[in-house]
């Protein structure tokens, strides 16, 4: 999955590898410290960055869609 904006998308791939490496490679073996804090949280920040460049309300993704008039059905 692409992150929300083109600009932080280096970042997602540079986290992500990070968590699968520490998760498989030493969370699974006992080891719970967290090594990819530092990249969460610079990836964190230009995400929220991101959030509020292009105006999206966060409490309209907690919104129930499905089962409701609002739910987007496909032409019949």
């Amino acid at each position: 999955m692409n992150s929300i904006s083109p600009e932080c998308q280096e970042l997602k791939e540079k986290y992500d590898a990070c968590f699968n490496k520490w998760f498989s490679e030493k969370f699974l073996k006992g080891n719970t410290k967290d090594e990819c804090s530092g990249l969460f949280e610079v990836y964190q920040e230009c995400v929220k960055k991101a959030v509020k460049d292009h105006k999206i309300d966060l409490w309209e993704l907690e919104k129930p869609v499905l089962g409701t008039d609002k739910e987007k059905k496909d032409p019949s």
